[in-house]
């Protein structure tokens, strides 16, 4: 029975003012980088670390309910890739709670790593969750997102099909043509592809 696939989560929580009006943004993809799914929500007044949490517990929850037990999770919050690794203890009252939903949902899956990357690594879940404050301060009140079936397992693990170029049909049209030497050489260029097989019909010119 082959592992099912591996996804890697990047993550970022923002809040402008912390506390302020704060946001998370999720994009994930492929171990090969094929985008999955990408998304991010406003959670109203809160603080930069109460976002990366709820940004990291958005993205284990999207797993679980996907059938993706292999998670690989990249931010740029070093407090919390620490504290989630064991690392850090977890002493904010608030963060705590978050601590151990994430650590539950976690336990739930087949492999999980996290780690902390640069914001420079990280720039499209930066991106979805500033997008999302700026809509809240818009007044635009976005919909749930509805993200991609996810890859089937076996499906994930063969290897693309060879992609089939495909070909417009060829419509009649009459071509004049001189046959010389034996070779037909047409006055004009034929709309055809190399090795293509056709239809003659021959008129002699008046």
């Amino acid at each position: 029975m082959p592992n099912p696939p591996e996804i890697i989560a990047h993550i970022d929580g923002g809040s402008r003012g912390n506390p302020g009006p704060a946001a998370y943004g999720v994009s994930i993809e492929t171990t090969g980088g094929e985008p999955v799914t990408a998304f991010g929500k406003f959670l109203g007044v809160a603080t930069n670390n109460f976002a990366e949490y709820q940004g990291l517990l958005a993205a284990l929850e999207y797993a679980l309910n996907h059938s993706y037990r292999r998670l690989r999770v990249l931010t740029d919050s070093e407090l919390m890739a620490r504290q989630i690794s064991g690392q850090y203890k977890v002493r904010s009252h608030d963060l705590k709670p978050l601590y151990d939903k994430a650590r539950g949902l976690i336990a739930r899956l087949e492999s999980f790593s996290i780690r902390h990357v640069y914001r420079e690594q990280n720039r499209e879940a930066d991106r979805l969750a500033n997008q999302a404050m700026d809509d809240a301060e818009r007044g635009i009140v976005p919909r749930e997102p509805t993200p991609p079936p996810p890859i089937p397992q076996a499906a994930a693990l063969r290897p693309p099909a060879p992609q089939v170029p495909k070909t417009s049909p060829v419509v009649p049209q009459p071509i004049v043509a001189t046959f010389q030497n034996g070779v037909l050489r047409p006055h004009t260029q034929l709309p055809l592809f190399e090795g293509e097989e056709v239809e003659l019909e021959i008129r002699r010119k008046k």
